[in-house]
């Protein structure tokens, strides 16, 4: 019978830091760029970028602090909390791997063995943004939850009265807030057009990839702070988003979901 093994997976609600991305963290550390730390973990400068905006838009700070430029690469730095979260990893992982080597032995023919299996919860949602809860503002049967996700940037939701309950979420909570790119809608003009859509936020496109009928876009809304919209390739040249172009994305309330840890 194998040895029972185990992973470190820095679980921050819907999104996940495993093994993988610290491999990248610890690669662009020592390379100082995206495109060079993906190369020595194997991954495209694609998969690359989209995992450190992953990491960053789960934790308070920045993970990574890139060059200005999105996908055109550059140099990079691994901040000071990047550099903390390496080390907690590491840490952990020695003292589970000492646990498990002490269990191994025990759980070997024991009939709990394949009931220990890591569960990670994952999402189809495109954007997962972890922040506090500012305020909530109660309804009859609904609830409006503020959610700050960077200094002066904030997401609303409305989710029912039952839902801040069975979330336990409350002014100070942490909560995540996954938004599907297909969601997300860009326009150009200034912070507060007027719109239907509760939330107006604006941005900066660091990066656009085009596919035979879609374009994936990212905005960046403050540093290390990104969404990910989709829509037609025809709509993103139509609205002329490129590197660098200024745009807001609207996102309706009720296209907000919520997840705590």
């Amino acid at each position: 019978m194998g040895s029972v093994h185990a992973s470190v997976v820095l679980n921050r609600a819907a999104g996940r830091v495993g093994a993988d991305r610290i491999a990248l963290l610890r690669a662009i550390g020592a390379s100082g760029s995206i495109a060079a730390g993906a190369k020595a973990v194997g991954l495209s400068y694609k998969a690359a970028w989209d995992a450190v905006q992953v990491m960053n838009n789960l934790f308070a700070r920045p993970l990574v602090l890139p060059s200005a430029g999105g996908l055109t690469g550059g140099a990079s730095v691994v901040s000071a909390e990047g550099v903390q979260v390496i080390a907690a990893f590491d840490a952990v992982e020695i003292e589970l791997a000492s646990a498990i080597a002490r269990l191994e032995e025990g759980l070997s023919n024991s009939p709990l063995r394949p009931l220990l299996m890591g569960i990670a919860m994952k999402t189809s949602a495109r954007n997962a943004l972890r922040g506090t809860v500012s305020h909530i503002v109660e309804g009859t049967v609904d609830a409006e939850v503020v959610l700050g996700i960077a200094q002066g940037v904030e997401i609303v939701a409305t989710i029912t009265r039952a839902s801040v309950a069975a979330l336990g979420l409350a002014p100070g909570s942490v909560a995540t807030a996954l938004i599907k790119s297909s969601f997300v809608i860009l326009a150009r003009g200034e912070p507060g057009l007027r719109t239907s859509a509760r939330n107006c936020l604006a941005g900066t496109v660091v990066a656009r990839e085009d596919g035979e009928v879609g374009s994936e876009v990212t905005l960046e809304l403050q540093l290390g702070k990104t969404l990910v919209a989709t829509l037609t390739r025809a709509s993103a040249d139509a609205l002329g988003l490129t590197v660098g172009t200024p745009a807001l994305a609207l996102i309706k309330a009720s296209h907000v979901l919520l997840a705590v840890d």
